[in-house]
């Protein structure tokens, strides 16, 4: 029998009791923002012309794709009225009805291919999870193996969860309501057409429809494309538990996971990619096409980043990594070969990641060929350069930091992948391998103990990704991107996202705003949450647990049992 006098005063009772305020908050949030939508005063109805049908959620999808729709395709020629007019006429002998109906086949025939590759894309990029888990755990040492995969595997069950009661909803619930509108490749996106909350006049923060995924959002389209935005979350909240592994309580880092898939990630994520206030930009302030992040440089991985940098300030190096004058030790992980194996397996998701964010395949999306090359390339360029750097500096190949240069340029690439040529792509991913290695050593100098580099990896190369758009977008692809230049942009028809390197500045300022807020926000806002979780939790386990390894204290497990695992006495608290 559960005794709950006891429950209440332990500290995995306490852990659950904070988790279940923060559940509670988030709802009693996120309800009173759908009160305040549906009592908010409706818009008054212009005389002159009925207002259109307001779009309306499809659970089986029968609409999706048919041209009298308010989700078309975008593939038919003809306009709306023209397609009114063959539907009129029903079975006459011109036989539009027949070519009205064909329109449909294609066009739901379209949508559907568009469905299977951005569901398949996020399949891919769930599986990087197992990726995630080897590479931490592999470079980690063995008597915490159990405990680094453990906050790998349970970070996506409680990641989903904190997304679907009100991360979904605040990242994109008002993407069709903004001046942006989103992409329509999957459909039933116009659903999403809840109130923004904004900062102030033109800059939204927050989205309000679609929590829980209610029944305002019941609709095959929104399903996909939830699934696909669940996973990209999934990353982030990931990236803090290689830089905080083997000193951070199982409990606190439950609580964490919430924090960040509830609030963090998605008001940044909002900001950039649902139609937000940094979206904006250059609407509102003509700064090139606003923020622009094609599959999350600085949405998923500098967020993650620094939150990492914020979570090892707040629970301070791992048990003997200095010595009592500063000086770093070396503790290696204890299997190479496990991680340089998941960082293959990140390789083979990141094409779901980046060539994913496509959202389709047709429709005018085949520049999915042009992101998956040049996806690959910068993370060639990254490996390349990290390799050769170690080598001069030591007169070694190491292969840890080889793994680490090869995702540096994964991660550095993700940002501008759709917007640069193949050449930009390898310069930045080799800029990316060298600035990977500097940025470790750095942060090491400084008393900032990373176990896997996640802090360079993901935060400082995901910011260089972020500026790299402003720096080297060629101006091919991107024409109306966050609704600036649809017709021309610099005085040119079809021009795209354009960097400093090809004649517009004031992209670089955009990413540059945009990169300034990210650090601000994720690091401002988790030192503010590891501070006060300090404060009423222990987040760091006891040094007897950190010495003996987190497996059995906390795991009630031992990863390798059949093994003796030796540790260095006489190890101190620096």
């Amino acid at each position: 029998m559960i005794r709950l006098d006891r429950l209440v005063t332990t500290r995995t009772g306490r852990a659950l009791g904070i988790a279940w305020v923060l559940l509670t908050v988030g709802v009693l949030f996120t309800q009173g923002l759908a009160r305040a939508q549906s009592e908010a005063p409706p818009a008054p109805v212009a005389e002159a012309a009925a207002a259109p049908p307001a779009a309306t959620p499809d659970p089986i999808g029968g609409e999706i794709g048919k041209t009298g729709a308010y989700n078309n395709s975008g593939l038919t020629t003809f306009s709306a009225d023209e397609v009114q007019a063959l539907r009129d006429a029903g079975d006459q002998p011109a036989t539009k009805a027949d070519i009205a109906k064909t329109l449909d086949a294609i066009g739901q025939s379209a949508t559907a291919l568009n469905f299977v590759w951005v569901l398949f894309s996020g399949f891919l990029v769930m599986f990087m999870q197992a990726g995630f888990a080897m590479v931490e755990t592999g470079f980690c040492r063995a008597k915490h193996a159990a405990h680094v995969i453990m906050t790998n595997f349970m970070v996506y069950p409680i990641g989903m969860l904190g997304f679907w009661i009100c991360g979904f909803a605040i990242m994109f619930g008002s993407v069709a309501a903004t001046k942006i509108g989103g992409p329509f490749a999957l459909a039933s996106l116009p659903v999403l057409d809840g109130k923004p909350l904004e900062l102030f006049p033109g800059f939204s923060i927050a989205g309000t429809k679609g929590f829980f995924l209610n029944s305002s959002v019941y609709d095959t389209g929104i399903y996909a494309f939830f699934l696909f935005q669940m996973v990209f979350m999934d990353t982030t909240v990931t990236i803090p538990t290689g830089a905080m592994a083997e000193r951070w309580r199982f409990s606190a880092f439950i609580v964490y996971g919430f924090f960040v898939s509830m609030l963090v990630y998605p008001v940044y994520g909002h900001m950039v990619w649902g139609g937000g206030g940094l979206a904006m930009l250059g609407q509102n302030f003509n700064l090139g096409h606003g923020a622009v992040d094609f599959a999350g440089s600085s949405v998923v991985h500098a967020v993650g980043g620094f939150l990492a940098l914020a979570g090892t300030l707040a629970l301070g190096p791992r048990l003997g990594k200095y010595t009592k004058d500063g000086k770093a030790n070396a503790l290696p992980g204890h299997h190479i070969p496990m991680a340089l194996i998941g960082t293959f397996i990140l390789a083979f998701g990141w094409f779901g990641f980046n060539a994913g964010s496509m959202l389709g395949a047709a429709g005018g999306n085949l520049r999915i060929g042009v992101v998956a090359v040049n996806t690959m390339l910068a993370s060639a360029g990254g490996a390349m350069a990290a390799c050769l750097l170690m080598k001069q500096r030591f007169g070694k190949y190491d292969p840890s930091m080889c793994a680490n240069g090869f995702l540096a340029g994964l991660v550095a690439i993700t940002a501008p992948c759709a917007f640069v040529n193949a050449t930009s792509s390898v310069i930045i991913g080799f800029i990316a391998g060298l600035l990977v290695v500097t940025s470790i050593f750095f942060w090491e100098k400084k008393r900032i103990d990373d176990p896997v580099g996640a802090i360079s990896v993901h935060g400082v190369c995901g910011i260089f990704g972020m500026l790299s758009v402003g720096l080297f977008a060629d101006g091919s692809y991107g024409a109306g991107w966050n609704g600036v230049g649809a017709s021309e942009y610099l005085g040119v028809a079809g021009k795209g996202v354009t960097g400093l390197f090809y004649g517009d500045s004031s992209q670089l300022i955009a990413q540059a705003v945009a990169a300034t807020v990210c650090i601000a926000w994720a690091f401002g806002l988790g030192a503010a949450f590891f501070g006060l979780q300090k404060r009423v939790m222990r987040i760091r386990p006891t040094e007897e647990e950190e010495l003996e390894g987190l497996d059995v204290p906390e795991m009630g497990v031992e990863a390798y049992p059949a093994f003796q695992q030796l540790e260095p006495r006489g190890l101190h608290r620096s």
